[in-house]
């Protein structure tokens, strides 16, 4: 919000002021990041159905797949927390460019491995490259986006994501599947074929990685860090994990993606048991892809309508029943139906997670508690893809769907009893004048007083909580009530189309109704 006051000395500049950071006109740099992320989750989503291909060529069994499956995220967990500590201290544009060099060696890599321990580690390999570009990546959409925006931004940017999902199997599927699939070949050794497609396609992702950065002052200002003297210790993990949200966040993001994972990996199994061709699978996957695309684009409205985290708990409830459905052989028609409203549950959880995590961690520890978040989803996708390998080697490839369903439905009840706790709904931004200076409302998720101020904590004075006047000559600080309190209302108007024109004051709760 523009106005003809200056700042006050030593006022921190506030994140929607500075959101256009990056480089070129205003949120050019989230396209760029966009295209840069369908090119790279193109990649690594086609290159996934063909390691189990290629595992499937070597002589693999059903336990043998979720095995090799697991390697991808076994790097990832060893590396996320200090990867993480040192984007929150230096620069995480860096880090994109290097992300897509190692997805691109691990596809290359594993289309040469002759055998499944080599294929295992070059799987490994390119889950590194994956984790790596996703830390820089979303912490470059946290730190240039107000939080008001954070919802948008992120829905934005996993469209990227889903727009390679929707294209990367259907080109694995394509390519594995040979003459038979209209593809090149007669099919032999296509999977390896599959794997070169995709290092090519990695490489794509340099077409748009420039000029994503803002300057390094302006950011570290916006993340509560100061611009001189010595830098500050960094925020322990078990208090960022304390943080109010983070938990449920980090879990239904572990389940989302662990069952996405899952999925991706047992349905060309799944497929080849009950007949389907490897170009359908691929097809299958793809709608799933497509419908999260759908879901993403109208993240904001939903979330306006429903609040965050009620959305979420519902889309890993009907998850969960739909992961259960498809362990039992259904007719094409039903299993493409199930699969559309599947990827549409899917697709609402990962951009809430992240907004989830990012506004109720610390402000100066952000991309820590995002490299926490990625490094629940890697523990996920080792310790999903093993136990859905014991599953399916005991009852049968389908098996492990319903193993899917289960963790789906523990995410909503875990993610429920937050609610409350944290009333974490759009209306919130309306009661963030009246509240947004307690010591807790720095975090709170669509505050506008986290938007004023990075994210950072700011502890309640004496006359934010009496409710008395401020002191003769004195500037108001935002959220308490005053320019803060007509920066909530203008927040709570922009996400939910209505002003709240009375809030009580110490509460978070807007006293209005939506128009």
């Amino acid at each position: 919000m523009t106005s003809g006051v200056p700042p006050a000395p030593g006022a921190t500049p506030s994140p929607s002021s500075s959101s256009q950071d990056g480089g070129g006109a205003p949120h050019r740099w989230l396209l760029r990041l966009v295209v840069s992320f369908a090119f790279l989750q193109g990649a690594v989503s086609m290159a996934r159905p063909a390691v189990s291909y290629h595992a499937l060529e070597l002589g693999a069994g059903a336990r043998a797949v979720g095995v090799v499956t697991a390697a991808f995220a076994l790097l990832p967990l060893v590396v996320a927390v200090p990867l993480g500590r040192r984007t929150d201290r230096q620069r995480c544009g860096p880090l994109l460019p290097a992300g897509v060099a190692l997805v691109a060696a691990g596809c290359a890599l594993a289309g040469t491995a002759p055998s499944l321990v080599l294929l295992a580690a070059w799987s490994a390999l390119l889950g590194l490259g994956h984790l790596v570009f996703m830390i820089g990546a979303q912490s470059l959409v946290a730190r240039q986006s107000g939080a008001d925006r954070h919802d948008r931004n992120f829905g934005h940017f996993t469209i990227g994501g889903s727009a390679g999902q929707l294209t990367g199997p259907v080109l694995s599927g394509w390519l594995v599947g040979g003459a038979g699939a209209g593809g090149p070949g007669s099919g032999e050794h296509a999977s390896a074929v599959a794997l070169f497609g995709s290092c090519a396609l990695a490489f794509c992702s340099y077409a748009t990685l420039w000029r994503l950065e803002g300057r390094a002052p302006e950011r570290r200002q916006r993340d509560g860090a100061e611009t001189d003297g010595p830098p500050p210790l960094p925020v322990p993990v078990a208090r960022i994990l304390r943080s109010r949200g983070v938990p449920a966040g980090i879990f239904a993001s572990l389940a989302v993606l662990s069952t996405t994972d899952v999925l991706t990996a047992y349905l060309p199994v799944v497929g080849e048991e009950r007949g389907i061709a490897p170009g359908v699978v691929g097809l299958l996957l793809s709608l799933r892809a497509a419908a999260s695309v759908l879901s993403r684009a109208w993240l904001t409205r939903m979330t306006a309508r429903l609040g965050r985290q009620p959305l979420l708990v519902v889309s890993c409830s009907v998850a969960g029943l739909l992961c259960v459905l498809l362990a039992v052989p259904l007719p094409l028609w039903t299993l493409v139906l199930a699969m559309v409203v599947l990827g549409f549950c899917l697709g609402v959880g990962q951009p809430l997670t992240m907004t989830t995590v990012v506004q109720a961690a610390p402000g100066r520890a952000r991309s820590t508690a995002l490299a926490l978040r990625l490094t629940g989803n890697r523990l996920g996708q080792v310790a999903a893809p093993a136990a859905a390998g014991l599953v399916a080697g005991a009852a049968g490839a389908a098996a492990p769907f319903v193993l899917l369903g289960a963790l789906l439905l523990g995410a909503s009840a875990t993610a429920a009893p937050w609610r409350a706790g944290r009333r974490d709904t759009a209306g919130e931004a309306c009661g963030a004048g009246g509240a947004g200076s307690s010591g807790s409302a720095g975090n709170a998720e669509g505050g506008a007083a986290d938007g004023a101020t990075g994210g950072r904590e700011q502890p309640a004075g004496p006359t934010e909580a009496a409710g008395a006047a401020p002191e003769a000559g004195a500037v108001p600080e935002a959220g308490a009530g005053g320019a803060g309190g007509g920066d909530a209302v203008a927040a709570g108007r922009r996400g939910r189309g209505h002003a709240c024109p009375r809030v009580t004051h110490g509460t978070r709760r807007c006293t209005d109704t939506p128009n």
